[in-house]
Parts: C-alpha cells; structure tokens; sequence
C-alpha cells in the first residue's frame, strides 16, 4: 500500500492512507486483515520465545505445549477486559448483550473488541498452567516470552490500520493518518480530509525499539533472569501506551479523569517495578536450569543408547538341542498299562 504525497513539500511524505480493505471473502469465509495479523504476531512470538527457550537448554519446542492453554485463555481475557471496560457497548436498554446469533452480542469477538491488558491477564494464567504441566520454570518462560510479545503487539497494530480504528487527536503533521468522513468513529464537526494522530504506527515503532532493547539487555546483562526482563518489558510497554492512549479519542470509560487504559499502563508500571525489585531482592544469582526442582528434559530419556555396547542385544535364535549319549538311561519312562488305566 502506497502512502500518499501532497503538494506541501516536494517529496515529502503528508499523509498515511487508510487501506481502502480490511477483509477478503473466500466463498462464504470472510477473513479478516486484523486477525491474520494477530495470528502472524503469535507465530513470530511462538518461534523466538522457542528459540530462546531452546538455548536456555529447555526441550525443543515445549513453547507449543504452553501455548496451548496461553493462546486461549489470552484471546478470553482480552475479550473480557474490553467488555468489561466498554460496558456501554454491550449492556443496557436496546443492546443485545447476550445472543451469538445477532451483532453487538459479548460473544462476538469476530465483531473486534479485544484488550491487551486482558490478554496479559488471562496469557499469565495459561502460562503458569502450562508452566507447572510442563515443568519450565514460570519466570524462565516469562523472560523467553517479552522479546516476541511485544513484537507480536507491534505486528497486531496493524489490524487497527486495516480497521480504520483507535487513531489519534487531529493532527496537522506530515504523517497524519487519512481516514474516511464516513467513518462511524470520525468526530462530528470536523471538515472532511482532517488528518489524525496514527497511533498505531506510534505503537509499532516504540514496540518494536522495545524488541531491540530487551534483545540487547538479555545478551548484555545475563543478570536479567528470574522474571526481571519480563518486568522491564512490562514498564516498557505500558510506559508508551500512557502516552498513545492520551492522544486516542475512541470511547472508553473515563475513571477519575483518565481512560481505563491509562490507568491499566499505570498498573503495568507499578506491577513491572515490583517485579524488578522483589525478584532481585530474592534472586541474587543465575537461574540454576530453566527446569522446576525435579523436573527435566523429556527427549532426553528417550535417547537410544549407543549400539556399540553389544550388552544392549538380546539373542532371539533357537537355543541349540542338547545332545544324547548312546546308552544313557532315559529320563522319563512310558507309563505302563497300569498306570494307563488309572
């Protein structure tokens, strides 16, 4: 998608397009832009918390086993932290609250309204669990898990861009972002061709700055173990959506004069800065193993040990006949017809 050049300076980008699409219909399946990007998002995330786990000396792959409890309970909890911040979209007189049959209802997750902070929540819960099944150690997994999660955010953000959805304030900067006067989120009384603040591409960039540094941390400060990169990305994170959600001017509910998810980045924060302190407090030195105390690498028990050990065969051919002696007396008698009758 190109992006638009007006005529205020020769060459000098003026404007961010909105995509003119934001879905594709396969017969009678509509896929929609946003939820590839979020799928795209958890399979980057999934293969560089793997490779970071894998060289931690964790079991290839055992991100697979945790994710599948992560995954969906992460895609419940943001659901239900959106509706829950957004009671007004779904309950009350006129609204249908709870048939799956009909639009507008909590169910239709299809419709959009997820929060990350809810998926924080409820990928945290699915992670312990998953953690505890598998035996890798919960903060071990943490730590893998913050480089690719915020990069799954930043690729996320871009379903917003398809979605034509959660920009800024108006804004007069050469990179405002175009969005249709149409628009059911375009503010009334603004002249059409008004440009707003893209805080999606805000949000991608600082992200994506984010993957940068906790890669550059991990490598640089192996120290960094036992939960604290996880709680650096946790500051990090929730630092810049303060100021994102500052500029926003979709609905959200409004709690002491700031949106729910400022408050929730605030919480972020204050969570991310226990975590630092109490975890260094706590753990002075290295992560011993990935692994819980008494628990280990599965693949490794099934290894096959080396055939050169002739011990590890067993001899399956017929055991020879042992030979008769001519003469010998035998060892058995036929019974006579005596013995036959009784």
């Amino acid at each position: 998608m190109s992006l638009a050049l007006h005529s205020t300076f020769s060459g000098v980008l003026a404007s961010i397009p909105s995509p003119p699409v934001s879905y594709i219909d396969l017969g009678p399946l509509r896929i929609h832009f946003y939820a590839l990007c979020i799928i795209a998002g958890i399979i980057a995330a999934v293969l560089l918390t793997n490779h970071r786990l894998t060289r931690r000396g964790a079991e290839p792959w055992v991100v697979i086993d945790i994710s599948i409890l992560a995954v969906p309970l992460a895609i419940i909890g943001a659901r239900i932290f959106h509706v829950l911040t957004h009671p007004n979209f779904y309950f009350g007189e006129g609204k249908n609250t709870w048939n799956p049959f009909e639009p507008g209802s909590v169910w239709a997750i299809w419709e959009g309204g997820i929060a990350i902070f809810g998926a924080l929540i409820g990928g945290a819960v699915g992670a312990y669990l998953g953690c505890r099944w598998t035996g890798i150690r919960f903060w071990t997994f943490a730590d893998a898990l913050a480089p690719g999660l915020l990069l799954a955010q930043a690729m996320g953000r871009f379903g917003n861009w398809f979605n034509h959805e959660l920009f800024g304030l108006p804004t007069d900067l050469p990179w405002g972002l175009e969005i249709e006067s149409d628009n059911s989120a375009f503010p009334p009384g603004l002249p059409e061709g008004t440009l707003f603040h893209p805080t999606f591409l805000y949000e991608v960039i600082w992200n994506v700055l984010g993957v940068i540094v906790l890669l550059w941390l991990s490598r640089k400060a192996t120290a960094l173990q036992w939960g604290k990169l996880f709680a650096i990305y946790l500051i990090w994170y929730s630092a810049g959506r303060v100021v994102w959600e500052s500029i926003r001017i979709d609905p959200s509910e409004i709690i002491l004069g700031l949106r729910s998810n400022v408050w929730a980045s605030i919480i972020g924060i204050i969570v991310g800065l226990a975590i630092l302190v109490v975890q260094s407090r706590r753990h002075l030195g290295l992560e011993p193993s990935p692994y819980q105390p008494g628990r280990g690498r599965n693949d490794l028990a099934a290894d096959v040990e080396s055939q050169d050990n002739t011990s590890d065969f067993v001899d399956l051919s017929e055991p020879p006949s042992e030979e008769v002696t001519a003469g010998a007396s035998a060892t058995s008698t036929a019974p006579t017809d005596t013995e036959s009758s009784r």
